[in-house]
Formats: structure tokens, sequence, C-alpha cells
């Protein structure tokens, strides 16, 4: 179903992952034809929430097709008290997989200017630093909180270290973190930050006082107003920077 409002269209779609599987997404862009640049929206790991679906609505109003998969479209949304099992269970390279598919509908769209962004939460921003380490499809990334950075064993499903692959960074990454977050905590902010500056990657960073783990959620209790004004700001300044020209 296609919903259209004065400025933008948005439906519930169906795009193909790297491995063949039709990945169910939200999809939202401007609805005056034109050149737009693309951003994934990545969620968290509750899943495909509403909150998602309202910032890739926010995106398109601001000029982007944006994109928000269904990261679970294979095993399905999980109970409230399943969601971390769900969580560490699914493969990273799945994930990447999908994440490259969107991609790769992004820049293939009909109306694309040809470079991509994305943009996750928490486990979604983890999945995003990754995204960034490993696709050549991507232009800005923007990791919001992304946990399990450092992780404190590698698994089948999470091999490697998403610290360690900082070295193989793409694009320029704009990461934002909480004081009051545990996951990552402000050691592991930093560490990400040693990171590249020991790789010379390019990068903007910020740190938020009276800021916890998720503070840009409107719809949790953790979410503080000012600093996600202010992340929401840089935001735009930092795609605009580097998707639109």
């Amino acid at each position: 179903m296609v919903t259209t409002s004065a400025n933008i269209q948005s439906e519930t779609m169906r795009y193909p992952s790297q491995d063949g599987t039709q990945i169910e997404a939200y999809l939202s862009q401007p609805a005056t034809p034109g050149r737009y640049p693309g951003v994934i929206v990545t969620m968290e790991g509750m899943g495909l929430e509403d909150h998602m679906r309202d910032l890739t609505r926010r995106f398109a109003e601001q000029g982007y097709i944006a994109i928000a998969p269904d990261l679970y479209t294979r095993e399905g949304r999980p109970a409230s008290d399943k969601v971390m099992e769900t969580l560490f269970s699914v493969p990273d390279s799945q994930t990447m997989g999908d994440l490259e598919g969107a991609a790769l509908y992004l820049k293939s769209h009909a109306h694309s200017n040809g470079k991509v962004g994305i943009i996750g939460f928490c486990s979604g921003g983890r999945y995003t630093l990754m995204f960034a380490c490993t696709s050549a499809n991507v232009n800005a990334a923007v990791d919001s909180a992304g946990g399990h950075i450092i992780p404190e064993e590698l698994t089948e499903a999470r091999p490697v270290a998403t610290i360690d692959m900082v070295g193989n960074l793409a694009c320029p990454l704009l990461a934002l973190f909480g004081e009051e977050d545990g996951n990552p905590s402000p050691a592991h902010a930093e560490r990400l930050k040693e990171e590249l500056d020991k790789h010379g990657k390019t990068y903007e960073f910020k740190m938020y006082a009276d800021a916890g783990h998720a503070f840009f959620a409107d719809y949790r209790p953790s979410y503080r107003a000012a600093p996600a004004q202010d992340m929401w700001h840089r935001v735009l300044l930092f795609y605009e920077k580097y998707l639109s020209s």
C-alpha cells in the first residue's frame, strides 16, 4: 500500500538481498520527481519499530530516498523476551548482505543521484559501522550508540570484532555517543576514536552529556530532547556535505 502526503510518498515493499531473499522494508521518498540521495535506516534490536518508519519519513521530507529494511525478515519479529537471543543469533554476514541489497536498490532507483548514506542506532549503529567498513556502496555513515563493537567473545555468528574492521572504513563517519551509556561506554567510544585516528579516517565525533543509550528514541524513557535535536541537526549537515553534491 502506497501512502502519499503533500511532500512524500511511503510504502511497504521488498527488495532482493545478496542471497536472493526478498527483504521486507519501509520506503519513503519525495513525491516530486528529481534526483535524490539515498539513506538506509538500520533498525534497532527490537525490530522495525514505528520510530524507524517515522525517521524514514523524516528523511524523505528532507529530500532523501530512505529505506528501513526489516533485518528479521527471515526470523520474524522476536518476542520481547527473545530479542537478545534473536539479535545475537543472526549472522553478521547475513545482515551485511541485506544492507548491501538495500544500498544497491537505492543506487539503482530511478530518482537516485548515485549516493547512499546509512544510519543506525544501538545494534543498528554497530551494523552501520560494520557496513561502512565492508561495503563499497556507501558514501557516508552515522553510528549512534553502536554497542558491542568490542565484544567479550567472538561467536560463529559474529566472528570478527567490529573495532578490528575500522582500518577498512571506506567512507566518512559521524559517531555520536552519550556519557551515561554503558554499551558503548565512553571508554568504548574513545577506543573507536583512537582507531579512527590511527588509520587516518575522515570522521566527526560527538559525546553528549546528560545522555545515555538510545537518547534519540523518542518513544523510550531514554529519550533526551536536547541531544536528540542537536544530533538531527548534525546528521542533516553531515549528509548534505557528503551525499548532496
